[in-house]
């Protein structure tokens, strides 16, 4: 049985991975963590399979992944190697949603940012 999946990605609800981009770490996750070989199953709902992928831990491939491109500590990050900052520089670059505002729409953001610190300051 021949299986065609259609994401809709929506940048704000997958911050830390992208179903398409990271979809062979997705399977080798499900493999290791459920034991699930995606591309053989063929009676798993859209549901079942969020409601899995949100529960994958962090010694997955995926999750080891996330855990890299969520890292804020700074502690930890000063043993981050050579790769893993690669990794997480380049998803957070990749990822900045100020890439994708407009110069007007910036210019509005730092006007509110001004307005509320005003108000809280001034």
């Amino acid at each position: 049985m021949k299986i065609i999946i259609i994401f809709v990605k929506r940048k704000e609800e997958n911050k830390w991975y992208d179903l398409i981009e990271d979809w062979e770490l997705i399977e080798a996750s499900f493999l290791t963590q459920y034991g699930i070989r995606l591309r053989v199953v063929d009676d798993m709902s859209w549901n079942e399979f969020c409601t899995l992928l949100s529960g994958i831990m962090p010694k997955t491939p995926l999750g080891q992944i996330v855990s890299i491109r969520a890292e804020e500590d700074k502690d930890i990050l000063k043993n981050f190697t050579d790769d893993q900052h690669r990794i997480r520089n380049e998803w957070r670059n990749r990822n900045n949603p100020i890439n994708d505002m407009t110069d007007e729409e910036k210019e509005k953001q730092i006007k509110e940012f001004e307005k509320m610190m005003a108000s809280m300051f001034g």
